[in-house]
């Protein structure tokens, strides 16, 4: 047996990774390709994966994979991202989840003829969406950041309280004298056992790595073990405990992890990021080749009608519902609500169950169990998945980029800085060393000539609306500038002008300049004639920050800096506001208007709420 599966898993991972280098190429979500490649090497394709090549372990296998991809989302949700839209969320994990449950069943009841205790199974499966579709599409989909936490949130509760509650619908099914009043107690002591695990397994992994020698010549890589090791226990102990206890139980210490100050953060966030991509990538195509086509096909049209619903009705229905009144702009709840695939929790706990319900004797309900579950996820990874991209740039909910030609220290520490404040900022560059140099930092890099209008557009140049000129080659850096305004008319366009006596050229063209000669000399000047504030300016982004928002917020307008003030964050006060391009130190009695271009002065993250306060649309 172990001869058979070494170069079986060996293939699989290959694959996989073949397909998440496709992803990243052709900008498509890795899933679509690691589904096609499941179906490809499965009994529906050449064969090479077949039902039984793993035996009775592939249930345990694929869960604590599941683990793993749901602690790392979970240890991405940062608390201040979920402030993005906390309201929505929250209906979104309840309400939403609500609708998506009852709906799906009373379709699958009416559409399949299905009895109602496996229509509430099936759609118990389908109401998580989970991080392990969501993830891959918002790499590859940088929507804003009130999306991306609201879909992220969304998918990592969900897959929790999906996997229980389908856990506890399946004993009501094969179990046939379940009473209500038990199946919410079941639910509910699963869900605290979870909880509780992932508590108490979160404080001891923070207590580990913050007093806790870990060998100081080899930390970062004993921190990576321990944390991996942790997550993998808490989903052990809790699943002994109570079954499907353990996903509750790595997403809750995952989360309060990833939001504790925890030593060898980036790290950990690398190896836990890495490791997943390869879980993933066995998950998806191990079970993709378990797809039987024969029981998708044997739905007919009531599964064709199960699809459209839950994906055209359904889902916009509890989209909409849920951020009622909420600050998502029409364009961003189309896209919540085309852009939800179905993915690994659902695979998986319907692969279990649909062999459990055959062991008892139930083989009609196991096809009709595992075709409808297999043939939304088909459907939903492939067209929702597939398209997501095209549909995002369509409804224009993903943030205008920020272009910067240059790879070298200066445009990566200034694309280090526009990240943090949430912009979509692309790096192009030719020079095979600077670009490798970006990419190790995290930055997302187009190779190409940064004069080139093709290079341009490829990069985005369409839907960008900055462009930083940041070589150390002034002409380079006229001919970009240039073609930012000739060809793609970019809102703003900013250049360095690395010789002072090129300025000129420059400003004729009403590029804005930067001179590092007048710019070092300006710093210089600073930290003789007022050092306090050149100390202050020198930890923006760290500690102080200053950032220029429009007011739009029907709250402040008409009110005076007086009334807005205290309304503030702590720590935070309005120092200029500029109206029809006149800027001015306001004072107390000075009235806001809509449109107005005030710059808020801090604390970083005062600043950053403020933004949010002032302008409750910003990207």
């Amino acid at each position: 047996m172990s001869s058979e599966l070494i170069p079986l898993v060996a293939v699989i991972i290959a694959v996989g990774v073949i397909a998440q280098l496709l992803g990243d190429r052709f900008r498509i979500p890795s899933i679509i390709f690691l589904i096609l490649a499941g179906i490809g090497l499965g009994p529906a394709g050449i064969g090479f994966i077949s039902r039984g090549a793993f035996g009775d372990a592939l249930p345990a296998i694929v869960g604590l994979s599941v683990a793993i991809i749901v602690f790392e989302g979970a240890f991405h949700l940062h608390v201040d991202k979920l402030r993005q839209a906390p309201r929505e969320t929250v209906r979104l994990v309840t309400v939403g989840a609500t609708i998506a449950l009852v709906g799906t069943a009373v379709v699958v009841r009416y559409a399949l003829g299905a009895p109602w205790d496996l229509s509430f199974l099936i759609g118990a499966l389908l109401v998580a969406t989970g991080p392990t579709v969501i993830t891959p599409i918002l790499e590859v989909v940088p929507a804003r950041n009130r999306v991306e936490a609201a879909m992220e949130t969304e998918g990592i509760v969900n897959d929790v309280t999906a996997a229980i509650i389908a856990v506890v619908v399946f004993e009501a099914v094969v179990l046939e004298s379940v009473t209500g009043p038990t199946l919410l107690e079941d639910f509910v002591v699963r869900l605290g056992v979870g909880v509780f695990v992932g508590i108490v397994m979160a404080a001891a992994l923070r207590f580990g790595l913050r007093y806790v020698d870990l060998s100081p010549g080899n930390a970062p890589q004993n921190a990576r073990l321990l944390v991996l090791a942790g997550a993998l226990v808490a989903y052990g102990a809790a699943d002994i405990v109570r079954g499907e206890a353990g996903i509750a139980a790595v997403a809750t210490a995952g989360i309060i992890l990833g939001n504790l100050d925890i030593p060898y953060e980036e790290d950990i966030e690398d190896f836990k990021g890495d490791l997943s991509l390869i879980v993933l990538s066995f998950v998806f195509i191990a079970l993709g080749a378990l797809i039987r086509f024969a029981d998708i096909v044997q739905l007919g049209l009531g599964g064709i009608a199960v699809v459209l619903a839950v994906a055209l009705v359904i889902r916009p229905a509890l989209v909409f519902v849920s951020t009622i009144g909420g600050r998502f702009t029409l364009n961003e709840r189309v896209f919540m609500s085309l852009v939800a695939p179905r993915g690994i929790i659902p695979a998986s706990v319907a692969t279990l169950f649909a062999v459990q319900l055959q062991a008892e004797g139930q083989a009609a309900a196991a096809t009709l169990l595992a075709g409808t579950v297999f043939l939304v996820i088909l459907t939903t990874v492939l067209f929702e998945g597939g398209l997501s991209r095209y549909i995002a740039e369509f409804l224009d909910v993903i943030p205008m980029r920020v272009l910067i030609i240059g790879g070298g220290t200066v445009g990566r520490a200034l694309a280090e800085r526009l990240e943090d404040r949430g912009e979509n900022v692309v790096i192009i560059d030719n020079d095979g060393e600077m670009v490798e140099t970006a990419r190790n930092a995290g930055h997302t890099v187009h190779i190409g000539d940064g004069t080139d209008t093709d290079v341009l557009q490829a990069a985005g140049a369409g839907n960008a609306k900055t462009l930083v000129a940041a070589t150390g080659d002034d002409d380079v850096n006229l001919l970009a500038a240039q073609l930012a305004n000739s060809r793609f008319e970019i809102e703003r366009v900013i250049a360095r002008v690395n010789n002072p006596n090129n300025v000129a050229a420059f400003e004729d063209l009403g590029v804005k300049t930067i001179s590092p000669t007048m710019a070092t000399a300006q710093a210089l000047d600073d930290l003789i004639e007022r050092p306090a504030l050149a100390n202050w300016v020198s930890g923006l982004g760290d500690t102080g920050d200053v950032q220029e928002i429009e007011v739009t917020a029907d709250d402040l307008v008409g009110r005076t800096v007086r009334e807005v003030g205290p309304e503030l964050p702590g720590g935070c006060l309005i120092a200029l506001v500029s109206r029809n391009g006149d800027a001015q130190v306001p004072d107390a009695d000075f009235e806001l208007q809509h449109g107005d271009r005030i710059t808020l002065l801090g604390g970083h993250d005062a600043v950053r709420e403020a933004m949010t306060f002032c302008h409750p649309d910003q990207r």
